[in-house]
């Protein structure tokens, strides 16, 4: 190694390096700043180490480890935890012992008290040519069972909805980690330079908040964009500031220059800053977006029997009819992962009284616009290589609380897939006869998140990034493969 002067080290403009890093490069001759060089260059992969605008910026699209069935997600979120006995599990012992205790010892930990055994009070009819049984709740979503892919074994950790929605959401119920969303976009980029990568839209504020959908570690580029928020009609969530009022975009792309040659003559100095490249690249995509968001978010484009089919023209429907069609506009231009969150401040799924009334009011705002959204994906040749993810954080006892409700149940829950290179009309694993726990072919979440990964081409043990001395990874140091429902 060349010898290191501090002469040479002072040359450098201290003024324009943060507090830290310039204690680093006058402490030791130089050393310090080395060594914090050399860490930085291990936080970034392969990928990574090369100049962003060589590969075309930092969310070009990137050679999957695997061939990959899928090239795009949405994940229709339905906050509160959905009832699988109700819904896509029936469980006929349900009705024959309804009123009984439940014949074998209730988890260690539970949410609330629990009473005896309860019925559903919805009858489940089998449908399509798979004969897959769905209850009343969903007659639209029923007619599509055979491109649903029913995953009946689905299991996490966490009773409680805060740390259930960052399982489900980050792989983790204690740390802050990446979201789901932000991990796929760190694996794969994206396939549209004028949108986010990582869309949300309407998503809840409450148990987590941003962290499910956020990069945490990852780079700033992987982070998800909020469109609206839960407490608003999606007809209202807007991209902020979207235009500019007091500057021509000639004179945007003056400024945008101006802080960029500045900023690449600090890194000239300073060396790799992770941070600076993530907010420059938000910069210039909160450029392009100024054309190209409210094009996406005009739904006046739609033809009113598109608009029907989602359910818009319905006071019932319209507000999550609304959310599904952006989520379809957005994948359709590219938009890597998007997520759609059915939810509101006072019902959610969480019905821990009043199912009957609760279950019918959620499943009659989501049915026909979920039906609407996979028979246009079908109609635009997108569902074959569009991932399409439905369900909660956890799903509910078969045991009441109270008289008529029912509580958290994160043990064994059904969550369901289409299209994306999963096998349709296909039902994955089982709870016990009552639906308490999961119990054969048993899908933890990390399990779940393996599998999504690898139907978009991505090794879940080798997509990793190293933090704070070791490699993180979605699945954390567990997490298998669910082959058998790939088609």
């Amino acid at each position: 190694m060349a010898e290191v002067t501090t002469s040479e080290i002072s040359s450098c403009n201290d003024a324009m390096l943060p507090l830290r890093r310039r204690m680093l490069k006058t402490a030791a001759v130089g050393f310090g700043q080395l060594a914090f060089n050399a860490l930085l260059a291990g936080d970034a992969t392969a990928d990574e180490a090369g100049s962003a605008a060589q590969r075309g910026g930092l969310l070009a699209p990137k050679t999957p480890h695997l061939p990959a069935r899928a090239k795009r997600v949405v994940f229709l979120f339905m906050k509160g935890g959905p009832s699988h006995v109700d819904t896509f599990d029936p469980k006929p012992l349900l009705d024959r012992y309804s009123g009984k205790p439940l014949p074998f010892d209730l988890p260690r930990v539970t949410f609330a008290k629990q009473g005896n055994l309860l019925r559903s009070p919805w009858k489940f009819k089998q449908h399509g040519d798979s004969g897959l049984p769905v209850s009343a709740l969903f007659p639209n979503v029923a007619r599509h069972i055979d491109d649903l892919c029913i995953l009946r074994s689905v299991h996490g950790t966490n009773p409680a909805h805060g740390g259930a929605l960052l399982k489900l959401h980050t792989g983790s119920d204690q740390f802050v980690r990446p979201s789901m969303g932000s991990w796929l976009i760190y694996g794969l980029g994206t396939e549209n330079q004028n949108l986010p990568a990582f869309v949300t839209i309407c998503p809840t504020l409450a148990h987590g908040g941003v962290n499910n959908w956020g990069s945490a570690f990852l780079p700033a580029h992987c982070q998800g964009t909020p469109i609206g928020n839960a407490s608003l009609a999606s007809s209202a969530a807007q991209v902020k500031h979207i235009r500019n009022s007091r500057l021509t975009k000639e004179q945007q792309r003056k400024q945008l220059d101006l802080i960029a040659a500045m900023n690449r003559d600090h890194l000239k100095v300073a060396g790799k800053d992770q941070a600076l490249e993530g907010r420059l690249s938000s910069f210039e995509l909160a450029f392009r977006m100024q054309s190209t968001m409210p094009e996406v978010q005009d739904l006046s484009e739609e033809t009113g029997a598109t608009q029907k089919q989602y359910g818009i023209d319905d006071p019932v429907t319209q507000d999550f009819g609304r959310q599904c069609l952006l989520a379809r506009r957005f994948l359709e231009r590219g938009v890597r992962f998007v997520q759609v969150t059915h939810s509101d401040s006072e019902v959610q799924w969480d019905q821990h009284g009043n199912l009957y009334q609760g279950h019918t009011k959620n499943a009659s705002e989501v049915d026909k616009p979920i039906a609407g959204f996979l028979q246009d994906l079908k109609d635009r040749d997108l569902l074959k290589d569009t991932l399409v993810v439905w369900g909660g954080e956890f799903g509910r006892t078969p045991t009441a609380q109270g008289t008529n409700g029912r509580d958290h149940n994160p043990h064994g829950f059904t969550m369901w897939m289409a299209g994306g290179g999963v096998k349709g009309g296909y039902a994955y694993g089982a709870t016990d006869e009552y639906g308490y726990y999961a119990a054969e072919n048993k899908m933890h979440v990390h399990d779940l998140h393996a599998t999504i990964m690898h139907l978009l081409g991505l090794d879940h043990e080798r997509l990793t990034y190293r933090y704070a001395g070791r490699d993180f990874r979605l699945t954390d140091v567990a997490g298998h493969v669910a082959k058998d429902i790939m088609s």
